[in-house]
């Protein structure tokens, strides 16, 4: 039995719980993942932005009550790309 490659964006803690929170949500802000993921915000912020580089997320910023808000979004690449790396997981869990 063969093992599929597992996608490296994904393979990673942070970045996967991400994508897991957008899968779930339509959209979540910044203090939305960063509560969720317990990550720090310099951390948060460079994960978010590999995410984006690749078109996984999509990064909306804008001002909500005079502050400054990032809402990011999963694109259909992103959802795609997580179904084949939770696949691929499965496979190595002989499921």
């Amino acid at each position: 039995m063969a093992f599929a490659p597992l996608d490296q964006v994904l393979h990673n803690q942070l970045r996967l719980a991400i994508m897991s929170l957008l899968v779930a949500v339509e959209e979540g802000d910044f203090n939305f993942l960063l509560e969720k993921t317990g990550a720090t915000r310099g951390n948060l912020s460079v994960q978010i932005s590999k995410l984006k580089e690749v078109g996984y997320i999509e990064v909306k910023k804008a001002f909500k009550e005079n502050y400054p808000n990032t809402v990011c979004s999963i694109t259909p690449k992103g959802l795609s790309a997580f179904e084949h790396y939770v696949q691929a997981i499965k496979g190595y869990l002989g499921q």
